[in-house]
């Protein structure tokens, strides 16, 4: 079969117009060292500035190339724009000593893109605030996803990029909320910030400083979990910020397209949302499951001690299944029984169209649906009985992808975990370290638990890991095709 010709110069130039508006977030990011009085301006725009030019002499490189962007170039372009990214942005960590090794700089600026949360820093206090400052907007610029962000500004470069909406979009099924692309991305991000702003507000009437807040909004928002405390949230412990962001998490984790419809009054497509319904129930399923493994029968139970057991596991199921990260204890202490029940958190993840990772809670309904079917066909052999969500049938190739991604799922989380113990890791870290990568979760289990980081394990993982939450951050397909033979021919 014949090659199949790349749309080359294309690449070229939208690799160089999103390069140009990375330089722009890292140039603004040495505005909070001038306020804060800290030489490490000279990073960022030591950083940007030359990120900057190469961008702009990339777009001039691809200039009058064709507009038509295809499956093949989507799918590169989507797929290295990440790698560009991280590439980019782990040069301020590295080059001013925060982080000094080249591998812990690339997996903590790789976590932060693709909201993982996972970090290298194990005196995170220690960073000066221009830096930690980065650390969370690498979150927010990868939470809301690089190239939605990059739809709204596209235009500006002369084309605009539906093909990549739909690589980097994520679930089953997609919501357009306007008839043109820039116009779905548009009112995303606008959703995106709204939510920004009110609990940057939030977090401080409730006693964060204003960097704090900001900081803590953008992790939140997206969803990935870096904090600017060491003892991440447990540090205020305050009832008042916990709630907060557990709301907020909670808020986060639902598809963005249901806020659209919110506002425009559509309630009944809300109230019918049927991964709505069971993500907010599966969550408090989740929950109440892990308070009952913390509550100690043999003792009174106050009020007090039993709403202070119901947050903490309301804070840590939420925090795991919208795959933010953060948290106010350590899970690790806690009895077994519960560690399974955020194993299983940790796969199901969030909803589709949000900043959450894992599985999908649309895929596991439909799954689950997809087996209580079967059996009603095992007794009616001939009856016609199609699987149903939100009132609609769904074609057999929709189904036959979910079964694929979540077999896929399952069986990379697995062969990813026997790698990792094959490399010299604990085999309880690997499947945490593993599944929580994948998931873009953040903490694991043992030395990559919420008390500890991911400092300690093989090199060899760290660089596994960092390609796992690429994969785990684009649901698989999309950089898996570029490994298989079909996907280069025509």
């Amino acid at each position: 079969m014949k090659r199949a010709t790349l749309n080359i110069k294309l690449i070229i130039k939208i690799i160089g117009s999103l390069l140009v508006i990375e330089s722009v977030f890292i140039m603004l990011t040495s505005l909070v060292a001038v306020i804060y009085r800290e030489n490490d301006w000279q990073y960022f725009l030591g950083t940007g500035i030359p990120a900057a030019l190469l961008g702009f002499l990339f777009i001039f490189r691809g200039k009058n190339a064709p507009r038509e962007i295809g499956r093949r170039e989507g799918t590169i372009i989507v797929t290295l724009i990440w790698i560009v990214f991280t590439l980019v942005g782990v040069i301020p960590f590295w080059v001013s000593g925060t982080i000094p090794s080249y591998t812990d700089a690339f997996f903590e600026t790789m976590s932060g893109f693709t909201t993982t949360g996972a970090t290298m820093m194990d005196n995170i206090e220690s960073a000066s605030y221009s830096m930690l400052f980065w650390r969370a907007l690498t979150h927010w610029i990868g939470g809301i996803g690089i190239i939605v962000i990059s739809l709204a500004l596209l235009p500006m470069f002369g084309f605009s990029g539906m093909q990549l909406f739909g690589f980097e979009s994520t679930g089953p099924t997609k919501d357009k909320l306007h008839p043109k692309i820039t116009g779905t991305a548009k009112r995303l991000m606008f959703i995106y910030l709204t939510l920004t702003v009110v609990l940057t507000i939030l977090l401080y009437f409730g006693g964060m400083n204003w960097f704090d807040a900001i900081c803590h909004a953008f992790s939140t928002i997206a969803t990935g979990g870096f904090s600017t405390k060491q003892a991440s949230i447990g540090y205020w412990d305050s009832a008042y910020i916990q709630y907060i962001i557990i709301i907020f998490m909670i808020l986060s984790g639902v598809n963005f397209s249901l806020y659209y419809y919110a506002f425009n009054k559509k309630i009944d497509k809300v109230r019918r949302n049927e991964e709505l319904r069971y993500y907010i129930g599966i969550m408090l399923l989740f929950a109440i499951l892990a308070m009952l493994g913390l509550i100690d029968f043999n003792m009174s139970q106050t009020f007090k001690s039993v709403e202070l057991e119901f947050r903490e596991a309301l804070f840590q199921i939420s925090s795991i299944m919208t795959t933010t990260g953060y948290s106010t204890v350590d899970y690790m202490i806690w009895k077994p029984f519960t560690w399974i029940v955020i194993i299983m958190a940790m796969l199901i993840g969030g909803s589709a169209g949000s900043t959450t990772g894992g599985i999908k809670v649309v895929r596991i309904v439909i799954v689950l649906k997809y087996c209580y079917y079967e059996f009603k066909r095992i007794i009616h052999p001939n009856a016609v009985i199609p699987v149903m969500y939100n009132r609609t049938a769904l074609k057999n190739d929709v189904v036959t992808r979910v079964l694929a991604f979540t077999m896929l799922y399952i069986g990379i989380a697995f062969f990813g975990s026997l790698i990792l113990c094959i490399s010299g890791m604990d085999i309880i870290e690997s499947i945490g370290a593993m599944v929580s990568c994948q998931g873009c979760v953040g903490p694991g289990f043992g030395l990559t638990g919420p008390a500890g980081t991911f400092l300690q394990i093989p090199t060899f993982s760290k660089w596994f890991l960092s390609f796992v939450m690429l994969i785990g951050r684009l649901e698989l397909f999309t950089v898996l095709l570029l490994f298989t033979p079909v996907f280069w021919r025509k």
